[in-house]
């Protein structure tokens, strides 16, 4: 068992996930939250009761509001409307320029002070927005950039950025957390804890993946169980 992580930690699907997993693997899982003024505070208090209830050693929420003022965007901006489907060509209104730059860049200065040696961050590349900060490209041009620029040695890990969402969901069943991150978390771009709006891309795609596990089990724990071996 390694001794500590910090994790990026939302109170979503995938975020949680990565909670409950890190808990095995670490002595201790350091959670930090991002205020950035978004469209539903919601998101933050759901953070703080689900590190709490799951045992995070730590769990702080830090003040990023300046990304608000910066990055025009639909999670951002009360005036411009969460989509309800994909546009199928550029980038959608919610994404957030900037927004996991500037959330792993101050998660891992944090992991540099209480000396962890891995971020852990949910996001993946398999089933994704076309958040271009998603990608693992991205995540591991970050990493040695970090590592350059505090001549530390620090690991980005990004355990779901080859599993899809079906996979996700195996996992959280396989760590024995299933109902737990159904019921629990927030994943909706309009607030709605648990199995959200079922309105918006982000219910969609929760909910399409929670279906392909709920009816091919056997399938995709197969499949989720290969990726873990192979990584």
């Amino acid at each position: 068992m390694s001794k500590t992580a910090v994790l990026v930690f939302s109170g979503g699907q995938d975020s949680t996930t990565c909670l409950i997993q890190a808990l095995a693997r670490y002595e201790q899982v350091h959670c930090i939250t991002f205020d950035y003024g978004q469209r539903h505070v919601a998101e933050i208090e759901v953070a703080r009761r689900l590190a709490q209830q799951l045992g995070a050693t730590v769990h702080k929420v830090m003040d990023v509001s300046l990304l608000n003022e910066l990055a025009i965007s639909s999670l951002t901006r009360d005036n411009i409307p969460v989509p309800t489907e994909s546009s199928g060509t550029g980038l959608p209104s919610t994404f957030v320029p900037g927004r996991n730059i500037l959330f792993l860049t101050l998660a891992s200065i944090y992991a540099y002070q209480v000396k962890a040696e891995t971020v852990i961050t949910g996001v993946c590349e398999t089933d994704f927005s076309g958040y271009p900060d998603c990608r693992d490209e991205f995540v591991k041009a970050l990493n040695k950039a970090l590592a350059l620029g505090m001549d530390y040695t620090l690991r980005l890990d990004t355990p779901l950025m080859w599993l899809n969402k079906a996979e996700t969901w195996a996992l959280a069943d396989d760590l024995g957390q299933l109902e737990l991150v159904r019921q629990q978390t927030l994943t909706c771009y309009n607030g709605v804890i648990g199995d959200g709006c079922g309105n918006c891309i982000a219910c969609e795609l929760r909910a399409r993946g929670l279906n392909d596990y709920l009816q091919n089990k056997a399938t995709v724990m197969g499949s989720l169980k290969h990726k873990l071996q192979s990584s």
